[in-house]
This record gives C-alpha cells, structure tokens and sequence, in this order.
C-alpha cells in the first residue's frame, strides 16, 4: 500500500495547490504517462532540489498519439507507479481521465513552429501539439514554479521550454539528464516491448551517436559522422526514422562544429519497438 494522496480533479488540485501557496511554498510538477521507471525517479529526485512540494501527473494523453500508435497497448501500471511516487516524496499524484482534461467540445489546441519542426514531426505530424496542448493544460492546472522533463525527450523539451518561454507561463522549465542501463540502453516505458534479442540489440543506438559525437569532436565532418552513424545502426536491424546533427537550442540543422552547440538525435525501430536517443557532441 501506499499514502500518496492522489487527486483526479482539477477543482481538487487546485484546491491543494492554494493551501501550499497559502504557506508559502514551492511546487514542482513531474508530468508524465506512468509506466514510472528509475529515470522518472530520476525527475522526481530533482525536483526536491527545486521545490518544497511535488506534484506528478500520470495521464496517458490521447492526443499526442496517432490513429496507428500504440495508445491502446501503452502500459498502465497505476498501482505501481503511486508506490515509485510515494517512495520518492511525491506529495501529490494527479490522475485525471480523459473527460476531465478533455471534455465535451474541447476545441482548442497549441499551433507550434521553431523546434518543433522536423525531427519527430516529419513522422508524427500531430505529436507536438497534443503534447504542448496537454503540457500548457497541466502548467495552468497545476500552477508549478518548475517542471522537470527528461533528456531522452529531447525535441520535446525544446519545444516545451520555447511555449512557456513565448506564453509568459510563469514557470521554470528544468531539463533532467537522460538514465541508462549500464550497458547504454535510454530509459523508457516503451523498453517492456522488446524481445530478449531486441534488447540485446538495442544499446547499439547509443553507441552509434557516440561514436558519431566522438568523431566529430576529433575532426571528422559533421555530414560523414552522421552518415556513418546512420549505416552503423541500419546494418544493426534498425530502421531509421532520422539520426541527425542540430542545433542544441534551436534544433535548426548543423553542418559544422563551431556552429554552436549540436545535439545528435536519433528515432528508429527495432522491430515493433520505437526507440529515441540523443547525446550532446562534447564542445
């Protein structure tokens, strides 16, 4: 068992939010899609560095996920998740359903540009703005002097930290760096879906853009690192969406070291898995 308190209603949270602020504390809020695993104890860990009170909202939001995504079988493991939560002094889980962050005629969405294009966009063309559409609901919902996102979602804190930056929302978006497996593997609620051959296989993503940031780092051309990293991972048994070099902040494209900072991001599929990845290229 597990005293977390966990709430489902906006009116709810508000309601706990007010009495925090009443006391004069900080809140910090972990948004995430349960299925909760070392790197979202991870966020959970560093919120406690940022703030007296810690909200984490598990809602598996339907409108980032197209009609051919894995929405249904995305896993669901709310028992377990409040016992992660509670042993990471989490005040407050924030469990709404559908209808109440969605309800009847909810019309309204966030129309995104800068680093949301390209990258995941080129294959998931209405991710971002279900997930800016939900992240700006649990900003106003929630009322946080900060909010903690992982690394691994890389393109997804870019595009997070340019909304709150360009909607004046009053809160400190906080990058946390990406967890691994020992052998390099990102952490994600997704792993559960590999074989024991895919999960074997896996690592290699990380190893490629690191091989590729190391070359780079050592002379190499920005265009044959990331080519070569490119064939490295498809002679692997992945098929790759992207592997490319950007801009760290803007996500615009790099073709050189000196250019500002690179960031190297990677999305392919290893069977019926998609797997996301990304490493800064050392300055």
């Amino acid at each position: 068992m597990t005293d977390i308190e966990t709430l489902h209603t906006v009116a709810e949270l508000r309601a706990r939010v007010r009495a925090w602020r009443a006391a004069g504390e900080r809140v910090a809020l972990v948004p995430t899609m349960g299925a909760l695993h070392a790197g979202h104890v991870a966020l959970m860990d560093a919120a406690h560095r940022h703030a007296d009170r810690i909200i984490v909202s598990i809602f598996v939001n339907p409108t980032q996920f197209a009609p051919t995504e894995d929405l249904a079988r995305y896993p669901r493991t709310l028992d377990a998740d409040r016992q992660k939560a509670s042993a990471a002094g989490v005040d407050v889980a924030f469990v709404p359903d559908v209808a109440e962050m969605y309800p009847d005629g909810f019309a309204t969405t966030i129309s995104l540009a800068g680093p949301a294009l390209g990258l995941e966009t080129d294959f998931r063309p209405t991710h971002f703005a279900g997930v800016a559409t939900v992240v700006a609901k649990l900003f106003t919902q929630t009322a946080p002097d900060v909010a903690l996102f992982g690394e691994k979602d890389y393109q997804q804190l870019a595009v997070v930290t340019r909304m709150a930056r360009d909607l004046d929302l009053p809160v400190e978006v906080v990058g946390v760096p990406t967890m691994r497996e020992p052998d390099g593997l990102a952490l994600s609620s997704r792993n559960v879906y590999l074989s024991a051959e895919e999960r074997r296989t896996a690592p290699l993503l990380h190893k490629a853009l690191t091989d590729a940031a190391h070359a780079i780092r050592s002379g190499a051309a920005v265009a044959e690192a990331v080519q070569a990293a490119r064939r490295t991972v498809g002679d692997a048994g992945f098929a790759v969406d992207y592997l490319e070099a950007r801009h760290a902040v803007t996500l615009a494209p790099v073709a050189a070291l000196g250019a500002g900072p690179i960031r190297l991001l990677v999305a392919a599929r290893l069977g019926a898995t998609r797997l996301i990845d990304n490493i800064p290229v050392p300055d």
